[in-house]
């Protein structure tokens, strides 16, 4: 009687579980954001890649410059000396332009994050996935996070 009684609470038990998961289902809103196209429309976005694209070239220039310099010298020892300090020159600045780089795109990264963030909450979803996560469902709201985020 007492493994019939314990096995019917199981069975009581998970039932009322699986009720109380189908109505909180029901009520559970989920959007879905093509990432994307959100971070290619970004202008922040376009903006970083053209200061990139100058920093590129500014680097190219220093380069050719630097390689112009190292063959006017004729001296085998300042030509090695020259060549040291402009290698050093240029790892310092690629270091540096990595890291304010990284840095730019960790703040458009959370400023996006922060976006889907607030529309998610003032449209009140529950969860927000990627839209190459999702194959079927879900609310996409893209285009509305597309205009905020310009």
């Amino acid at each position: 009687m007492k493994k019939n009684l314990g096995l019917l609470s199981f069975l009581a038990a998970l039932v009322f579980a699986l009720s109380v998961n189908t109505v909180m289902a029901a009520d559970f809103n989920v959007a879905i954001v093509d990432v994307p196209q959100l971070v290619s429309s970004s202008a922040q976005v376009q903006a970083l890649k053209k200061d990139q694209q100058a920093k590129a070239e500014e680097m190219v220039k220093f380069i050719e410059n630097a390689r112009k310099s190292v063959a006017d010298i004729t001296d085998a020892t300042k030509k090695k000396a020259a060549e040291d300090k402009y290698n050093k020159e240029f790892q310092a600045k690629k270091e540096k332009m990595d890291k304010e780089y990284a840095d730019k795109l960790k703040a458009i990264d959370n400023s996006i994050t922060k976006q889907i963030n607030e529309q998610a909450k003032a449209k009140g979803y529950d969860l927000v996935l990627s839209k190459n996560m999702v194959l079927y469902g879900g609310v996409d709201i893209t285009s509305e996070l597309i205009k905020t985020i310009k």
